[in-house]
């Protein structure tokens, strides 16, 4: 591990389609154009092998994660590449009735490093129509994952989870440098909060963040928003993807985090904390004002 060296990063940006084959044969591409321009780490979308919509079509090709021919070929990529492959996420069985959304590691011999189960569900209606309910068809995860590149360490995490702050600080306060959120942030959502939220869980936590995202409008009519972004622990976007399909890359260096941790030494501040309810007090305020 030599974690003051210098490194270049990639995002992958892509249009994942309905099935897993296709899908993997645009990433492959993408993948082998980051390494020709020199890519240590590369980092692929959220549901990088199949978005499905359709509950049955879902199920119909979903394998468990020894089976998975996605995985495999990842797997088999990252060997043949001799690079640091993180798989954003794939679709993956977990039980009869429920899939997992799950993100993997893989080193440059094509061995699992790490994996990590997305923990927060994303279910919500847009008020324009778009409604999701991915607990519908997954089961969350339940731990935070933290692990060591070559460079320092990093927190695993999964588009929907970067708006529960929480989750980015533990990651921070265990050690982690990079903050990975490979993400499919629908049009709408990443149009308002894409980018500040990005920014603030690099800021907040002295960070780098890494987030490879999906682009455009996919075979099942969904529409995401793209712009892959590499953000530096000061804030500063230092790489975006736009909206196209494509490769993103910058130069990471992680001495960086420590010199932005000097200036603003927020981790060793933190403080534990209670809350004074005066709910009561307010109300009985508004009472009287009311009577008069």
């Amino acid at each position: 591990m030599n974690p003051g060296a210098p490194f270049v990063a990639a995002m992958v940006q892509m249009r994942t389609g309905l099935m897993p084959g296709p899908s993997f044969a645009q990433a492959a591409e993408l993948i082998r154009e980051a390494a020709r321009q020199g890519a240590d780490y590369v980092q692929t979308p959220e549901v990088s092998n199949m978005m499905q919509l359709n509950r049955a079509a879902l199920f119909e090709h979903l394998a468990v994660q020894d089976d998975d021919a996605s995985l495999k070929a990842y797997r088999d990529l990252a060997r043949e590449l001799k690079i640091h492959l993180h798989v954003g996420s794939l679709a993956l069985r977990a039980t009869p009735e429920r899939a997992v959304n799950r993100s993997f590691l893989l080193s440059p011999n094509g061995d699992i490093l790490a994996s990590y189960d997305k923990i927060h569900m994303f279910d919500i209606d847009l008020g324009n129509g778009e409604s999701y309910r991915e607990s519908a068809n997954y089961q969350p995860g339940d731990s935070a994952v933290i692990t060591d590149l070559p460079w320092g360490r990093l927190g695993m995490t999964i588009c929907y989870d970067v708006r529960f702050p929480s989750l980015y600080r533990a990651l921070a306060e265990a050690g982690a440098s990079f903050l990975a959120v490979p993400s499919a942030f629908t049009k709408k959502t990443g149009e308002a909060h894409w980018h500040t939220l990005l920014r603030a869980r690099a800021i907040e936590n002295g960070c780098f963040v890494f987030a490879a995202a999906q682009a455009g409008l996919h075979e099942n009519k969904r529409e995401t928003f793209g712009h892959s972004l590499i953000v530096d622990p000061w804030g500063v976007v230092l790489a975006d993807g736009g909206t196209d399909v494509g490769v993103t890359l910058a130069t990471i260096d992680p001495t960086k985090v420590q010199a932005v941790r000097k200036n603003i030494p927020s981790l060793q501040h933190g403080r534990r904390f209670g809350i004074t309810d005066t709910s009561d007090a307010t109300n009985r305020l508004q009472a009287v004002r009311g009577s008069a």
